[in-house]
């Protein structure tokens, strides 16, 4: 069972709580209601493989992502090959294991309900 909301809350991704610098692109978060969620702005030529697998150092994006797509154009290939385009106004689902990139000279912007909170992070250290 869900537990209820017992306050209100409101933020903005005018003052984020972190943001995430990587070339060509950038994560901005904010917290709310306890929940972390992510805008990211991927400018033309960002490609994931290229742009965060160096900071995170996994074979292909580990993050799940539940995103609804606000501009711009970003071309997905998962593991298995499948492909999608995800353009401004669509909500994509997408689970671990992916490749992305920007199709055209728009930068891609994204709000992400889910798979942001460790996006762009480098591997941590173990004792």
């Amino acid at each position: 069972m869900q537990k209820p909301i017992d306050k209100a809350d409101i933020k903005s991704f005018d003052t984020p709580n972190e943001v995430r610098i990587f070339p060509k692109g950038k994560v901005e978060l904010i917290t709310v209601g306890g929940a972390t969620i992510g805008r990211a702005t991927f400018e033309p030529g960002w490609r994931w493989s290229t742009s965060v697998q160096p900071i995170v150092k996994t074979k292909s994006c580990e993050a799940p992502h539940f995103q609804y797509h606000i501009s711009g154009t970003l071309m997905v290939v998962m593991d298995d090959g499948t492909k999608f385009e995800c353009k401004a106004g669509d909500v994509s689902l997408l689970p671990i294991g992916h490749d992305a990139w920007v199709v055209g000279d728009e930068p891609a912007v994204v709000v992400d309900f889910q798979g942001m909170i460790d996006y762009a992070k480098g591997p941590t250290a173990t004792l």
